[in-house]
């Protein structure tokens, strides 16, 4: 960090952000003074002193309240920002008051989040209870990003898809296969095997357009000189399964995640004979040597799981 970014951290106060945060939500300085239980003067001069500090005006001042200048609006963003992160932080160390012994961030994908990660989270927590992990489902570019900017610690999702790994880490962890999911009473349901071209004559049933999944299926599409007849997007796998018996059409996914939702309707999966219908899901991190200790225990334990000769029959 520079000096002069050291002085202006310095500076700030972060008693300031939080009533600068209460005038500009409430609209009012009087009313922000009622909530915070201090003065109405007390609020005006900090936010002088803010305004000081940052040498320009933060709000315009009227006789109904305030509103906020385009550098206020700017300010309010960055402190909430703030705020947030100092909230997420004081949770976080709070924790190992109570026992925790470690906390990973993970972001991983529908298709690992489903087929595999119940299971081998779910061990790693028995032998590891005294490390808190949050998981959140995202997409696989969203993964890549999150990792990227430091708000995960661990991705696990398509990552070679994503087309921007720079700067990022990857571990293979598992590999799924794509299938096409039909009614039983559908055409395509007697087939054995097919190519993903030959199903483009039929309705689709779509993931997210930015998935891994779609993503896959546009370009097979555009390589075949057709487009995807998609009559609708549904963001989870049960979704999409409950649509497909109900005849809106046919749709791709993972065929072990099929298997373990067998049940959601009346269908049947028609393995897919493409190369890319063969995904690999990885484990992406900035750098796997420097994760925190309680991170790196996941990451070894997930990849020891994977190398489990159940792992490999249940892929």
């Amino acid at each position: 960090m520079k000096t002069s970014e050291r002085t202006f951290a310095r500076r700030i106060d972060l008693t300031s952000l939080q009533l600068f945060v209460a005038v500009c939500e409430l609209g009012s300085i009087g009313k922000a003074a009622e909530r915070e239980f201090i003065a109405a003067s007390a609020i005006s001069k900090r936010l002088s002193d803010l305004e000081a500090t940052l040498d320009t005006p933060l709000l315009y001042r009227h006789t109904r309240g305030v509103n906020l200048t385009p550098a206020g609006e700017s300010l309010l963003h960055h402190a909430r920002s703030v705020l947030f992160s100092l909230d997420k932080m004081h949770g976080e160390l709070s924790e190992y008051a109570h026992g925790v012994r470690g906390h990973v961030r993970v972001h991983a994908n529908i298709s690992a989040i489903v087929q595999f990660l119940p299971e081998d989270l779910g061990a790693f927590i028995k032998a590891r209870s005294e490390v808190k992990i949050d998981l959140e489902e995202h997409l696989s570019t969203e993964i890549v990003r999150a990792v990227q900017e430091g708000t995960a610690d661990l991705g696990i999702c398509n990552a070679s898809a994503s087309g921007n790994t720079r700067g990022l880490q990857t571990l293979p962890y598992r590999q799924d296969q794509l299938v096409l999911i039909v009614p039983r009473r559908h055409p395509l349901a007697r087939r054995k095997t097919l190519a993903f071209e030959d199903t483009l004559d039929c309705d689709h049933v779509g993931l997210h357009a930015n998935s891994s999944i779609h993503l896959a299926m546009r370009d097979a599409a555009a390589a075949a000189g057709r487009t995807i007849r998609l009559r609708i997007h549904v963001t989870g796998l049960d979704a999409m399964c409950r649509m497909i018996h109900n005849g809106l059409g046919v749709g791709l996914m993972p065929r072990r995640a099929f298997e373990l939702m067998h049940g959601v309707g009346d269908l049947e999966s028609v393995h897919l004979s493409n190369v890319w219908a063969r995904r690999s899901i990885e484990l992406v991190a900035r750098d796997f040597s420097t994760l925190p200790v309680a991170a790196r225990l996941l990451v070894d334990h997930l990849k020891a799981r994977a190398e489990a000769p159940e792992a490999a029959l249940a892929a």
